[in-house]
């Protein structure tokens, strides 16, 4: 029984040790992106209902946002009103990257619940998301004028998010600078 009680005791300590730490991480909900300060990633996808491509290269010169979402996705239902109210504030182009969906049930989700976005392009094999280093939806990114990533935020956006993260990073002067 005593040969137990001094290494049950180590532990019990390195998991309080632990806890503290954790509880006391001023960043513990903060995911850093390995995109942050580099170029966007390139891509060209189909748009969404269309025959058409997009690319992000016909961005350049703006500001935009990148947002990742899907049908399938729960949370991107949650911020979806937060998405209209940004698309009506006509600040930055949001474009929609529909990730691994399905085209008519993101087509009949757009119809039901209208459509924040200026552009979706369509990400069937996913293998745009894994370029920009997305592993859950929804995530959403903000892109400067020269197409460099400046904030990645990953959950659902919230009008209190939008501002504090989003607006809060544009350059004085607005977005088209």
């Amino acid at each position: 029984m005593n040969r137990f009680i001094l290494p049950a005791g180590a532990f019990v300590l390195l998991v309080a040790v632990l806890f503290i730490g954790i509880q006391r991480a001023p960043q513990k909900t903060v995911i850093p992106s390995a995109l942050i300060g580099k170029p966007a990633p390139a891509f060209t996808l189909p748009v969404l209902g269309s025959d058409e491509s997009f690319s992000e290269e016909s961005l350049r010169g703006r500001w935009y946002v990148l947002n990742v979402w899907g049908t399938w996705c729960p949370e991107c239902r949650n911020e979806h009103d937060t998405l209209l109210e940004i698309a009506q504030s006509d600040v930055l182009p949001v474009v929609g990257l529909n990730w691994k969906d399905d085209d008519a049930a993101a087509v009949e989700w757009l119809a039901q619940l209208g459509n924040p976005y200026d552009i979706i392009a369509v990400d069937r094999d996913g293998q745009v998301a894994v370029d920009w280093g997305v592993y859950g939806a929804p995530e959403t990114f903000l892109v400067d004028a020269a197409g460099i990533v400046v904030y990645k935020h990953v959950g659902p956006l919230n009008p209190q998010i939008w501002r504090e993260q989003f607006l809060s990073r544009l350059p004085a002067a607005g977005a088209s600078s």
